[in-house]
């Protein structure tokens, strides 16, 4: 199974988002979402470029082709991995369907903005609620990504020992400052104690507080 590579673009195409990369010299065909296609097109991204993709690989007896789905980050590969166990939303349907940065559509998630879900490519209104009804509650930390540039620093090896601390460091790989991340989590606390122990619960208040303040 492939669940990351390096090497060179030896073809990009934005419809269908598709790239082919040279690794080891062999060329892997990977299926690129609009979002990773941008992203990779605004910083200048072409063929002869090097990247590196964290790889989604899927093969069923039904399918016995490999399908490869490329991303930048590892939370982004993890949010498609959750969209996949939606009723009905396969790779190649979730694939096409992230047009918008994962942050968004996490967001619309948590919010049940439904409208915004159906904007979504082949995702209609039963689609969309059954993302929200399946999902929502379990991607908070995704909609609080820093889309300008999710930290390379995120792989972070301390050892966390209480909920507390465990968010501030989920919240600094998801590119937070260390004392904004800190303000954050303590702030949720402080309004509600009980949660001080759940780490889904702070991470879910803190995502609420932050679409508090932007409404």
């Amino acid at each position: 199974m492939i669940s990351y590579i390096s090497g060179i673009i030896r073809s990009i195409t934005r419809e269908p988002g598709r790239a082919v990369v040279v690794a080891g010299g062999v060329g892997y065909e990977i299926s690129l979402p609009t979002y990773v296609y941008q992203s990779l097109a605004n910083e200048g991204v072409k063929e002869g470029s090097e990247v590196e993709l964290e790889i989604y690989y899927h093969v069923t007896e039904r399918q016995p082709k490999p399908m490869l789905v490329g991303f930048r980050h590892p939370s982004e590969k993890q949010f498609f991995e959750q969209l996949i166990q939606v009723e009905g939303i396969g790779p190649s349907k979730a694939a096409s369907a992230l047009v918008f940065p994962v942050s968004k559509i996490a967001s619309a998630i948590e919010t049940e903005d439904i409208g915004s879900l159906q904007r979504l490519p082949g995702i209609g209104s039963r689609a969309a609620q059954k993302i929200v009804a399946t999902l929502r509650g379990k991607v908070a930390s995704t909609a609080l990504l820093q889309d300008a540039g999710i930290s390379d620093q995120g792989q972070v090896t301390t050892v966390i020992y209480d909920a507390r601390s465990e968010a501030i460091e989920a919240l600094v790989t998801l590119g937070y400052r260390h004392s904004e991340a800190q303000d954050k989590v303590d702030e949720v606390i402080t309004v509600n104690p009980e949660i001080s122990d759940d780490l889904q619960a702070l991470m879910r208040d803190v995502f609420k507080a932050q679409v508090s303040k932007q409404d």
